[in-house]
């Protein structure tokens, strides 16, 4: 199942709490299955039918099918540039 680092689950956690989400909110991975896989983020009222959910240190991010098989064995690690973008970054999970 997929990981959060700790820079990860406080950006998630931060997205998340913005005025006007739900409780339930939380960040959700979309992806199409193609030969270069690319993932789609973004925030999330509630899960969608079919989707993986992963709670980890008060973050909760959501995964569809597709993205949840893709990422089963990944970390998911956050950082914001000096621009004050958020990037997110996938690893391999030891």
């Amino acid at each position: 199942m997929l990981t959060l680092t700790e820079n990860a689950s406080t950006i998630v956690k931060d997205i998340t709490a913005q005025p006007g989400l739900a409780d339930t909110a939380g960040l959700r991975i979309t992806s199409e299955d193609a030969p270069e896989p690319t993932f789609a983020v973004s925030a999330a009222e509630a899960p969608e039918p079919g989707d993986q959910t992963v709670e980890q240190d008060g973050a909760t991010v959501y995964l569809d099918q597709t993205a949840a098989a893709m990422l089963d064995d990944k970390i998911l690690d956050a950082a914001v540039d000096s621009a004050g973008k958020v990037e997110f970054a996938l690893g391999i999970q030891a």
